[in-house]
């Protein structure tokens, strides 16, 4: 069970696959069409095309490792703390020395005032849960990351 978006870069076509024993994909299928409504042809096909060359996503971990080590690079030069990042193209960072606001207040802050998103850590939790950790995307165009206004904080 996966997902195309994340593990191919096409995180906005939201499709998902399962690959399982005849036993388990009929139970899956019995549930699929309450949890999926459709996904559309056009992107289906255009999955299928897109796996029919794999150099294209056997590129993929070369790919986000240079996103990976330029974003950190950047972020080296401000007042964030980064935590370690592998396996994903999300960096966690500690921004204690920047703000003591709580995540999500820090987040709307940083969204509103210096038109950077980060996501906070504490939505991910059931319970109130606070760890002065925020989550940056660094899968985009490196002039979407905005790091010259990270680094002013």
């Amino acid at each position: 069970m996966s997902s195309f978006g994340k593990t191919f870069h096409v995180t906005g076509w939201k499709i998902g696959y399962v690959a399982a024993p005849a036993a388990l994909s009929a139970e899956f299928r019995k549930v699929h069409q309450f949890n999926v409504f459709t996904v559309n042809t056009s992107m289906q096909i255009g999955l299928a095309h897109y796996l029919d060359d794999p150099k294209p996503y056997l590129d993929l971990p070369a790919f986000y490792q240079k996103k990976r080590d330029f974003f950190r690079e950047g972020l080296a030069k401000t007042r964030f703390s980064l935590l370690p990042s592998e396996g994903t193209y999300f960096q966690c960072v500690d921004y204690s020395k920047i703000s003591d606001m709580p995540e999500a207040e820090f987040s709307k802050w940083l969204t509103s005032e210096i038109g950077v998103a980060a996501i906070p850590v504490s939505a991910f939790y059931h319970e109130n849960h606070e760890s002065g950790v925020m989550r940056f995307c660094f899968a985009k165009k490196e002039e979407t990351l905005a790091l010259e206004r990270l680094t002013k904080l």
